[in-house]
Formats: structure tokens, sequence, C-alpha cells
């Protein structure tokens, strides 16, 4: 073999400005800088952005909460959002659960060379809408750049901090027997609009995410001055895991009723025909609520005044034992043990 077969230079350069993500467009130079500012900024628009530097000045008065997350999902385009939409109301959500007022977002970039630039420019639109329809500021961010085949697209990281508006601390810790669990809306449509848009299943109605911003139905609960022990957002593992997950953190039983459970028709003859359960199918757009008993109908009357949670119900309760156990009784009166997923069921939905 010549020494000419070992070395090979390429060159990162665009012959022009094309309509495709480039190697340039990652290299801190001039195409970077002309991707940033022509497409990128102007859909974040923000003074902190305009300030052009290394991170943003925020103001906060008293606690806060934090998070970050970083999305995968794939297709990046699906029935009722896009990886734009969804990294946004995904970390606006996790600060709601935190009992918090989103405030500020950072979002990290990771484009594949070859990514289409309308692709991307749909992806940056739906975020700053996002952020916009969530109330909140996308305030600093980055931009890297791979080689072709090692991102599938578009990667995005994000990262937010919310003003906390909880007069105390919620979370699994603060569960107690005689609770009642609310569930903001029927389950199961993001992973199976996912599923579907990814395999081409032809179903006669589409089935579009349920990928929606959840921070002014949780306020909601607190200026209406209920008592909120605990809230999770739906996810990766669905209704089942994040169940789990609390009564396990808590040491505290908890029981459901699958008749009060709601599942869209589609969803559900999707998930038959697939033998998924509805209970352990992703969601981005619901999450479940744990208050006291005495106070669930003031908490649903709050929450059905906002879209994303104006299907609310009272779907089971708190119990002192067995600690960690989920049980859901079934149309028939039978109850079962409610687990988590021991593998993933569908790879890649957020």
């Amino acid at each position: 073999m010549s020494r000419d077969d070992d070395f090979r230079l390429t060159c990162p350069l665009p012959a022009g400005a094309g309509d495709t993500v480039q190697l340039a467009h990652g290299g801190g130079g001039r195409a970077m800088a002309r991707l940033i500012d022509a497409l990128i900024r102007p859909a974040f628009a923000d003074a902190e952005l305009d300030r052009r530097h290394d991170g943003a000045l925020l103001a906060l008065d008293g606690p806060a909460a934090f998070t970050t997350d970083s999305y995968v999902v794939r297709p990046l385009v699906f029935p009722g959002g896009d990886i734009g939409t969804l990294a946004v109301h995904g970390t606006v959500n996790d600060l709601a659960m935190c009992g918090a007022r989103p405030r500020y977002l950072s979002v990290g970039l990771i484009l594949e060379e070859g990514l289409p630039l309308a692709v991307l420019r749909r992806v940056v639109a739906s975020m700053g809408a996002a952020a916009t329809a969530s109330g909140v500021r996308l305030v600093t961010g980055d931009t890297k750049v791979v080689e072709r085949g090692k991102a599938d697209g578009l990667f995005i990281n994000t990262a937010g901090i919310g003003q906390v508006v909880a007069p105390v601390p919620v979370g699994p810790a603060g569960v107690e027997p005689g609770d009642a669990v609310i569930l903001s809306g029927d389950i199961g449509r993001h992973g199976m609009a996912i599923m579907a848009a990814r395999e081409g299943f032809g179903f006669e109605t589409v089935i579009e995410s349920d990928c929606a911003p959840l921070a002014e139905a949780v306020l909601a609960l607190f200026a209406a001055g209920v008592t909120v022990h605990c809230l999770r957002d739906l996810t990766r593992g669905g209704l089942a895991s994040a169940l789990v997950e609390i009564a396990e953190a808590a040491g505290r039983a908890i029981g459901i009723d699958e008749a009060a459970i709601p599942v869209a028709d589609h969803v559900l003859a999707a998930c038959e025909l697939l033998g998924l359960d509805p209970l352990q199918v992703a969601n981005e757009g619901r999450f479940v609520a744990f208050v006291p008993g005495a106070e669930a109908e003031r908490a649903l009357g709050a929450l059905r005044c906002h879209a994303p949670a104006s299907g609310a119900v009272v779907i089971g309760a708190v119990k002192e034992a067995p600690a960690g156990e989920v049980t859901c009784r079934g149309a028939l009166g039978v109850e079962r043990i409610i687990d988590m997923l021991s593998g993933e069921q569908l790879p890649r939905i957020c």
C-alpha cells in the first residue's frame, strides 16, 4: 500500500452556501457564524443572545429549580411535533414538576453533516415558538457539527432554570396515604405516534403526539391553593414507570382503577394490534399529581381550565402498604401488579 493510500486530506469547506449542514458549520469560522446569525439566532430572538457572549446573565429571586435533558428522537419530525418542540416542552415540563415557573433555557445543537438546512430551520423555528408559548426565554446555547453518520441528523441538549413557586418541596417524599392520584389526560399518544411514523404503519387514523407544555396547568394548582405533594410527567416508561418510581421512593402503595384511565380509541386499537400495554407507552404532555383526597375536586377544577389537562381525572389513591407496590384493578375487579418495563419497548422516542 502506498503512502498516498494511507494519507488522504479532506477539506471541510463547502463549495458554496448549499442546502445541507457542512463540517465547516462547526468549525468556528465564517460558515459557522453565518449559520448561527442567519438561521439559528433569529429563531431564538432574545436580548441575551444579542450580546454574543459566552453565557447569559440571569435575574433570579429566591429558590430556583434546575434541570437538563437530551433529545435523540427518530424521526426528527412526527405527527404533533418535532424534536424542537419536544426539547422545549420536555425541559419546561421537568421544571414544572419541581413546582417551578420555567424562566430560562439553554440549547446545545449537535448537527450531522448533510442534515438539510430546511429541517434545521423548521426545528429551531419550532423551538422558538414553543419557548414563546411556554413563557420561557432561550438565552444561551452552542452548536457542534459531527461527521456524516455520527448523529442521526440532529441531537439536542437543553438545560432549564425555573423560579420555585411551590410553598413546600414537591416530590415523592411528600406522598401520604389517602392522597388522590390525578392523571392530566389520555395516555399513550406520543409513543404510538413515534412508532407509527418510524415504522410506516398505515393506521386509518393518524396518531398525533401529545407533546405539550404543562407549566400553566401545574401553576394553576398552586394558584388555587391546592396542597400538591408530588408531580411527575409521564415520559419513557409511561404511566406505569412513573407510578412505580414514586411508590418505591415514597415507601407507599398506590392503587389505580383501569376503567378510570383515559386512552383514545385509536391509540388503544394500535396498542392491542402491536401487543403493547398503554400504561407502559411514552407520553410527552401528560403528568400525575398527588394531592390530599379532600382537595381532589378543587385540583380537577383548576387543571381542567388548561388545554393539556382539560381531561384530568382521578385514577386512584395512595395506601400505606405494601411499600413500593402499584396495583391496577381491572374491569372484572381483579387486581394486577404494575411494574416497570424490563427492557426498552421503543427506543429513540425522546
